[in-house]
C-alpha cells in the first residue's frame, strides 16, 4: 500500500511540473521574439541622400559624381578654363625612341692649366651658375714665374738697345762713329725687339696678362670661364697640384641639351633631319619638352642595327638635367587622320595620363590611352569619342581643385 501510493504522488507532481513548464513557454515566446528587431543593422546614414543625388544628375553613378569638378561658368571664366569637341584630325604619325639626356657638347668646357702649378684659391663652386671671364681659381706656377721674368729683361733690354740705336744712329749722322758701329747698334736693337716679342706672346699664349715694368713678376694666374654656364664638374682642391691633362672644372651651358637615341635601320627612310620632336623624362611627367631632330649617324651599330640620333632641346629653365633617361616622339613625314587632343589637355591622375571631360558644367576626370606624337596635338587610341567636350585651357586648375578635393574627403573620413 506505501509502495503503490508513493508511486501515484511521484507521478502527479511529474505531471504538474509538466504543466506548469509547457505555460511557462507559451508566455516567454512573444518577448523573445520582441528582443530580436534592435539586433539588425541600420542602414548607414546618407543612404537616401546617395540615392537622391544620383536620380537628380540623371543615373550618374555615386563614384562618378565624387571625382567630378563642378564650376559655374563665372568659375571657370575666372580659372582660364576652354574646351574643345575631341574630333578626328590629321595628326603626324611619330616614331617612339628612348633617349638620355646630356650636356650640349658644342657648349661645354674642360677647364685645366696651361701649365702645372699649385691651386692657391678656389672661387667656384659645384653646381653654381658663372658668366664668361668669371676667375674659377688662381694657380701659382713656377713656369709663369719664369716667363714674366724673361718678359721684364727682355724688355729692360730692348728699351736699352733702342735708345742705344737711336743715339749710335744720331752720332753717325755727324760722323763721329764708324758704320760698322752703327750697324752693329742697330742689329743689336733689332735682336733684343724679336726677344721682346717672344717672350711676350709665350705670355699670351699661357694666358697671362703681361707685368709691368719695375713691379715683380707675378706667378700666379686665374683659371676663367670661356662662357656663360653652369659648374657641372669639379676637381680643384686648395693646396693641390693642377696639371694641364686632368681638368679641374667642367662647364656647360644647360640652356638646351641634347636628346641622344638610338633610331632603328628600318625607321631611317620615314624621319629627316630637322623633324619636330618631342621628350618626356619622369621627373615632370604632366610636360613635354619640344625640340627638333638635329643628327643621324651616317653609320649603323653592326650590333643592334641602329643608328645614333641626336635631338636638340631649348632647355631656358634648366628643368632637363644631363644623365635623365627620356621617352623622345620624332615626327615622321607620314600623316593619319586619328582622334587627337592637344597635348596641354592631358594630365597625369594616379599616375595616369588623363582627360577633364565636360558635361554641363561638371568636369570628370577619364583614363585615356594615347598614341605616339610629338606635335602640338596626341592621339587617343582609347577612352574618348568623336562629340566629346573636353578641357584643353586651365586644366592644371582643374586638377589641383581634385586632388584638392579628394584631400579633404581623406581627413573627413
Amino acid at each position: 500500500m506505501n509502495r503503490s501510493l508513493l508511486s501515484r504522488l511521484t507521478i502527479l507532481l511529474l505531471a504538474g511540473l509538466l504543466a506548469s513548464c509547457g505555460d511557462s513557454t507559451s508566455k516567454t515566446a512573444p518577448s523573445a521574439a520582441n528582443e530580436s528587431v534592435p539586433m539588425q543593422k541600420k542602414p548607414p546614414e546618407g543612404a537616401g541622400k546617395h540615392q537622391e543625388g544620383a536620380d537628380s544628375h540623371g543615373g550618374h553613378d555615386e563614384h562618378e559624381e565624387e571625382g567630378a569638378v563642378v564650376l559655374s561658368a563665372d568659375e571657370a571664366s575666372a580659372e582660364g578654363i576652354k574646351t574643345e569637341v575631341v574630333e578626328y584630325r590629321p595628326v603626324s604619325a611619330a616614331i617612339q625612341l628612348t633617349a638620355a639626356i646630356v650636356a650640349n657638347r658644342d657648349r661645354l668646357a674642360h677647364i685645366a692649366p696651361r701649365v702645372s702649378g699649385k691651386l692657391v684659391r678656389v672661387q667656384a663652386n659645384l653646381g653654381e651658375r658663372v658668366s664668361a671671364g668669371k676667375v674659377l681659381a688662381q694657380v701659382d706656377s713656377i713656369e709663369i714665374g719664369s716667363a714674366s721674368s724673361e718678359y721684364l729683361q727682355a724688355r729692360s733690354a730692348a728699351d736699352l738697345a733702342r735708345a742705344n740705336g737711336v743715339r749710335a744712329e744720331k752720332l753717325y749722322a755727324e760722323q763721329v762713329i764708324s758704320q760698322k758701329d752703327y750697324l752693329g747698334a742697330r742689329s743689336e736693337a733689332e735682336r733684343t725687339d724679336a726677344a721682346l716679342r717672344a717672350a711676350r706672346d709665350r705670355l699670351r699664349t699661357l694666358g697671362v696678362g703681361l707685368p709691368q715694368p719695375g713691379g715683380p713678376a707675378p706667378s700666379v694666374y686665374p683659371l676663367t670661364a670661356p662662357f656663360a654656364g653652369t659648374v657641372i664638374a669639379k676637381d680643384a682642391v686648395l693646396g693641390e697640384l693642377a696639371q694641364p691633362d686632368k681638368p679641374v672644372f667642367s662647364i656647360a651651358d644647360l640652356t638646351s641639351v641634347w636628346i641622344e637615341a638610338d633610331l632603328f635601320e628600318k625607321d631611317l627612310a620615314r624621319v629627316r633631319v630637322g623633324a619636330k620632336a618631342s621628350v618626356g623624362v619622369n621627373a615632370y611627367p604632366d610636360q613635354r619638352f619640344p625640340g627638333a631632330l638635329t643628327y643621324i649617324s651616317d653609320t649603323v651599330d653592326p650590333q643592334t642595327r641602329t643608328l645614333k640620333a641626336r635631338i636638340e632641346v631649348p632647355n631656358p629653365e634648366g628643368r632637363l638635367k644631363p644623365g635623365m633617361f627620356a621617352t623622345a616622339h620624332l615626327d615622321t613625314d607620314a600623316a593619319q587622320e586619328a582622334l587627337a587632343v592637344p597635348a596641354d589637355a592631358v594630365v597625369l591622375l594616379d599616375g595616369k595620363s588623363s582627360v577633364f571631360v565636360e558635361e554641363n558644367g561638371r568636369y570628370l576626370p577619364r583614363v585615356v590611352t594615347l598614341g605616339a606624337g610629338a606635335g602640338a596635338l596626341v592621339p587617343v587610341i582609347a577612352g574618348l569619342s568623336p562629340g566629346d567636350s573636353v578641357a584643353v585651357a586651365g586644366v592644371y586648375a582643374l586638377k589641383a581643385r581634385l586632388l584638392k578635393s579628394k584631400i579633404g574627403e581623406g581627413h573627413s573620413h
